[in-house]
């Protein structure tokens, strides 16, 4: 799939030298391979965020009825 934006920025990059090219590549690969991996932690955070909110909930709960503790950070 081709779109506009993207052969324009085929384009200006075809009048950059080889190496400059390269460099614009390399960066553009980073750049996309950053947006996959937050895509892909926005797709778990989406397939957790229900468990995650029960759990706040029943820890919330537990407090409430004093049956939790204060962690002890001596003993991390």
């Amino acid at each position: 799939m081709s779109s506009t934006a993207i052969n324009k920025v085929v384009k200006m990059m075809e009048s950059l030298s080889v190496e400059i090219q390269e460099q614009i590549a390399e960066h553009l690969q980073e750049y996309i391979s950053d947006l996959q991996d937050e895509a892909q932690w926005e797709k778990s955070f989406q397939k957790t965020q229900a468990k995650l909110v029960a759990a706040a909930r029943n820890a919330r709960q537990e407090i409430a009825q004093g049956k939790s503790v204060p962690m002890d950070y001596e003993q991390l």
